[in-house]
């Protein structure tokens, strides 16, 4: 039995898409060996992340561990001690650990040239043992960066999915983001996209930019689904601290603001469950006559994850950890600076400690943020209890907003539970993880 907090009147408090947020992680005085925390663990199906920490610019909304350019050689440096430290990860795993998923995230891991980003791949294969060509690989990319010969050596290395952040197709709406694009440029991206031929192509766009109204926001999504692209993801805009909208200040009133966000996501989900797509989860589409229907969303309640670079994060069933986390552009440059200088990849360094209630929360709050929602027989497999018995509370309050379906297998949102999913997840939140987060000093 839990005590919730109260309900927010805001649909919009955060974006959960892990459990707990690296806010909530602490330097790891004992700093335990990897292979201690990896023994023991199942590692027939684990995922890999590769971590890329550099971008051409850091867009407004951006509060990604993240540096904008790289000097001479750092790039060089950067995949050196990634190579280091895919050595030291691969040997406190099993001989006959395998990888079923993999993807290379950031940042821009496309800011790499076509020549690191076949190192990139060799790290993967050659150090940590991914075959790349036999599971489902994801790479994200920016316009500016997604060029044919980079592009070409991803298909080539077995690319899957490649997702395209373009926020906007309206240039003042990309300009009010404080993203610095033309449409042209987007569009000549998603040419090369689809003459690489890399299967499942997603969009990322944004709703909520400062002047963006329901016709330009449904400009947008048609000029996405010209593209005909496999997956959409459509993210409600958040002005985070430390990012280039939070010095901007405000342009609305939060209450105005919360109701046009939400007013925008709605017109947009209608707008593509009518061309096609089914819904996943809050942000993500995925067009029904694509290969992957039917899937859902991977969501990592019990596999374990295996993050390589600065800004990764890794999950074993005991323990969550990664290295530190900042925004401040100063704060990420001598992390990225002490990473690519580090000999000793062997222990962890930042973490939360996955006791007590944590892992039934977290296997919660991946799961029921999906609109499949979550199967109550496998809750009770894991657990030997039910969700009504350990989030009485939460599930109440919930239940008494009208954003719980009426369904005797599985806890499954409403469409306006799904709507405040990012009310949802926090909610779940216990009070330890609510208190690290409060506490933590935002560099």
């Amino acid at each position: 039995m839990t005590t919730a907090p109260p309900l927010p009147d805001s649909p919009y408090q955060s974006y959960v898409y892990a459990y707990p947020h690296k806010t909530a992680y602490r330097p790891l005085p004992e700093r335990p060996l990897l292979g201690e925390l990896w023994a023991e663990e199942p590692q027939h199906a684990l995922s890999l992340y590769l971590h890329v920490p550099f971008c051409e610019v850091r867009c407004g909304f951006c509060n990604l561990f993240t540096r904008i350019g790289s000097p001479e050689g750092l790039t060089t440096a950067y995949l050196d001690a990634l190579e280091r430290q895919a050595d030291a990860v691969r040997s406190a795993l099993d001989g006959d650990a395998r990888f079923a998923l993999a993807a290379f995230g950031g940042g821009t891991p496309t800011y790499l040239t076509a020549a690191e980003l076949e190192r990139l791949c060799d790290i993967a294969e050659q150090r940590m043992g991914a075959d790349l060509r036999a599971v489902p690989l994801s790479v994200e990319a920016s316009p500016a960066t997604a060029t044919a010969d980079r592009l070409e050596v991803l298909a080539a290395r077995g690319t899957t999915r490649l997702s395209l952040g373009v926020q906007s197709f309206d240039d003042t709406e990309a300009r009010s983001a404080v993203r610095p694009q033309k449409r042209a440029e987007v569009e000549a991206a998603l040419a090369r996209i689809r003459a690489a031929g890399i299967p499942v192509l997603n969009i990322d766009l944004i709703y909520g930019i400062d002047g963006q109204t329901e016709a330009s926001w449904l400009r947008s999504l048609d000029a996405a689904l010209r593209w005909q692209p496999e997956e959409l993801y459509l993210y409600p805009l958040y002005v985070r601290p430390l990012t280039g909208l939070a010095r901007r200040g405000e342009q609305e009133s939060a209450a105005a603001w919360d109701a046009r966000r939400l007013a925008l996501y709605r017109s947009g989900r209608d707008h593509l469950l009518a061309n096609g797509y089914q819904q996943v989860s809050m942000r993500m589409f995925r067009r029904a006559a694509s290969p992957q229907a039917g899937q859902g969303e991977y969501a990592c309640q019990t596999d374990g994850m295996v993050g390589l670079g600065c800004g990764a994060r890794s999950y074993t069933s005991r323990l969550h950890y990664s290295f530190d986390y900042a925004v401040n552009a100063t704060e990420v440059r001598a992390i990225i600076d002490s990473f690519v200088t580090t000999e000793d990849f062997h222990h962890a360094e930042h973490g939360f400690r996955m006791d007590g209630g944590e892992p039934r929360r977290r296997h919660l709050v991946q799961s029921l943020l999906q609109a499949e929602g979550m199967p109550l027989a496998d809750y009770r497999a894991r657990f030997g209890s039910s969700p009504a018995e350990d989030f009485a509370a939460e599930l109440a309050g919930f239940a008494e907003r009208g954003w719980l379906a009426a369904d005797p297998e599985r806890l499954r949102l409403t469409p306006e539970g799904l709507a405040h999913s990012d009310a949802v997840g926090p909610l779940l939140f216990s009070p330890r993880v609510r208190a690290l987060m409060t506490g933590y000093e935002a560099k």
